[in-house]
């Protein structure tokens, strides 16, 4: 089978969703499969051995410039046509994404998109709310077009459902056991933070408002109004546009810097519980990450964070946005070590259950199905 797969971005380790997609494009790979990958954000750094990889002409995206706007060439379709692909897989819906669509269509390949973001659930925090609606016609559209959706959960796939969305399945997320454990744990480190008597709490994202790092400020605050400042220490794994800000309100807090390779799950292994009220997950890979590194997880009751915690009972999940409830639940995990031991093995005994072989081979299973449907694979 051969894979033409286009998505937004395709630098290593920049978030979630490409960690998904390096891991996915890994599994088609082992299993024989060829694939070539488009994407306007494309990293130098990155080493890609023998897989092709197309940048795309792009620009930075006005308020969002970690992320590229990129554009689709008449060279595209010749890359294109040379590959000659079975299936076309589109992880980002934007406009190159939709002209990955119409490729599609026109050649009369079987093509399916990933519910990797939230998109709409952003549109709040930067006071465009107007645009949610025009922003779901377009979605439906683009997703209906599609012979199927992969949305990462249940609840996505409900919410998807009830915007009028077709045909959507469930691709889970896994995790890599060997790389996120908790052995990476390491006293060096926590000294370095002056944390080794200290419960020490983690969030790792980006600095942004529609994480809803308003909570994870006000919690910090409230710990150290209540007299808790010699007792927690609290580590911001991460980058972003608010981060001035977050130093500011946070003046004892331990900032890391964007980390990638080891050095991110070491950080998450250093942890004692991880905080995310984030509330525009589809999936909450780093929720995952933290329970495949012995963190329990205090999450909001919106977005997909939530069914991790449920499935697994590996923490706790607060009312999103409320603060109160959040700071309780933190500080019940920080004085009842039992509790907190008890959701840690539940953690990781939850993360042993979700390798990636298994997760993606059952999305290659569903893609082999899809194209033999079709009446005829490559064979390379």
């Amino acid at each position: 089978m051969k894979i033409a797969l286009y998505t937004g971005t395709y630098v290593k380790d920049k978030d979630g969703a490409v960690r998904s997609i390096y891991q996915l494009v890994a599994s088609f790979r082992k299993n024989g499969h060829a694939v070539v990958v488009w994407s306007p954000d494309v990293s130098e750094q990155d080493n890609h051995g023998s897989l092709r990889v197309n940048r795309l002409p792009s620009v930075p995206i006005p308020f969002y410039p970690d992320y590229k706007l990129g554009f689709f060439s008449s060279g595209t379709e010749e890359q294109l046509d040379a590959f000659a692909p079975d299936i076309v897989h589109i992880s980002t819906p934007d406009i190159i994404g939709r002209k990955f669509l119409l490729y599609a269509k026109k050649k009369k390949l079987p093509v399916i998109s990933v519910y990797h973001t939230d998109f709409p659930s952003y549109l709040g925090y930067y006071k465009m709310g107007l645009a949610e609606k025009p922003l779901w016609k377009y979605l439906r559209w683009f997703y209906n077009t599609c012979d199927l959706l992969f949305a990462p959960n249940d609840i996505v796939r409900k919410n998807l459902q009830q915007q009028g969305i077709r045909n959507v399945e469930i691709w889970s997320r896994g995790i890599d056991r060997e790389l996120f454990n908790p052995l990476r744990r390491s006293d060096v480190l926590r000294r370095e933070w002056d944390a080794l008597d200290r419960t020490v709490f983690v969030y790792a994202g980006r600095f942004v408002l529609y994480k809803d790092i308003e909570v994870v400020m006000s919690v910090y605050e409230r710990f150290m109004r209540d007299g808790y400042g010699d007792r927690v220490r609290f580590v911001m794994i991460g980058s972003g546009p608010e981060e001035a800000e977050m130093r500011r309100r946070m003046p004892d807090a331990v900032f890391t810097g964007y980390l990638t390779g080891v050095s991110l799950p070491e950080a998450y292994a250093c942890g004692d519980v991880f905080l995310f009220p984030s509330t525009t997950e589809a999936f909450g890979n780093v929720v995952l990450e933290a329970f495949a590194t012995g963190l329990p997880a205090v999450v909001s009751d919106v977005g997909g964070c939530m069914e991790l915690v449920i499935k697994s009972g590996a923490g706790k999940v607060a009312k999103a946005g409320d603060i109160d409830q959040f700071y309780n639940h933190c500080r019940n995990l920080l004085e009842d070590a039992g509790i907190c031991s008890v959701m840690r093995q539940k953690g990781l005994d939850y993360a042993d259950g979700q390798s990636w072989g298994a997760v993606n081979g059952a999305l290659i299973d569903r893609y082999l199905s899809l194209v033999e449907s079709r009446g005829f694979v490559n064979a390379e």
